[in-house]
């Protein structure tokens, strides 16, 4: 099994930033992908932005210039780096891996348990 560990979540005033941390660990072979999801009362769980492992993303267009992706693949670690906040970017951020577990063939998708944005006006 994979376990997902975030965080870097919490409270911002619009126009701020934050930088949310993912990482992975368990008894892993291989990563293709990981990224980060956001979901509120309101709205399905949505792909934020998301990075292979040869380091190609893609982003929401609603973040686009202000989110930034990037991976550690030594470390199994994802970053979201949030700049210029907006409170419509209030969510709870999910952390995904698509992962190679060393005792299967098949990848499998893991999610983190989520980490609270709240950005205030």
């Amino acid at each position: 099994q994979v376990q997902l560990v975030e965080s870097g979540g919490g409270l911002v005033q619009a126009g701020g930033s934050l930088r949310l941390s993912c990482a992975a660990s368990g008894s892993i072979f291989s990563i293709n992908l990981m990224g980060w999801y956001r979901q509120t009362p309101q709205n399905e769980r949505e792909l934020v932005a998301s990075i292979t492992s040869d380091g190609k993303t893609n982003y929401v267009d609603s973040v686009k210039g202000r989110f930034t992706i990037s991976r550690d693949n030594a470390k199994n670690t994802v970053y979201l780096q949030m700049n210029s906040l907006k409170p419509e970017d209030t969510a709870v951020y999910y952390c995904k891996a698509i992962v190679r577990v060393t005792s299967k063939i098949y990848h499998d998708m893991y999610w983190g348990q989520g980490t609270q944005v709240t950005v205030s006006s």
